[in-house]
């Protein structure tokens, strides 16, 4: 679900990558949907990557953004310009035991806005919640003798 998607620092929005090279990936802005070049010099952070603290263990962003889907039903979170306060209370209810110390409201902002642009895009899909019929059921395959 977030393979491929990429945060970079001093840039809004999030990248899809399109192609890597050998010092550079190739990114379309998930915003604009413009494609730009990032180098290696650049502070990237795969989302698949990231987690979030609690008083017990880290818990990924995806597992973050299936709390959020649940308790919207599949829809959009809070607006990400709410104010801190707001965005905290908010926050407490999807993960009551975050790390009030090193999770900061910039951090729940961020995620927030993440999760809204990745569901406004469609691109929030939990493999557990895919329905049977969705998900292709491999064919079966026939064993043939090769003759030598």
């Amino acid at each position: 679900m977030l393979k491929g998607i990429l945060s970079i620092s001093g840039q809004p929005g999030l990248f899809k990558v399109v192609s890597e090279g050998k010092s550079s990936v190739v990114i379309e802005s998930l915003l604009t949907g413009k494609k730009s070049t990032a180098y290696a010099d650049a502070k990237m952070s795969a989302l698949e990557d990231i987690a979030i603290y609690t008083a017990s263990e880290d818990i990924p962003l995806k597992k973050i953004f299936e709390k959020i889907s649940d308790k919207e039903n599949g829809g959009q979170a809070i607006e990400a310009k709410a104010s801190p306060e707001e965005l905290k209370k908010y926050f407490e209810v999807i993960l009551p035991d975050y790390d009030k110390d090193r999770v900061y409201g910039s951090d729940v902002k961020k995620v927030i806005s993440w999760y809204n642009l990745l569901n406004e895009k469609g691109l929030l899909i939990f493999e557990d919640k895919v329905p049977d019929e969705v998900v292709p059921k491999p064919s079966p395959v026939k064993k043939t003798k090769s003759k030598v």
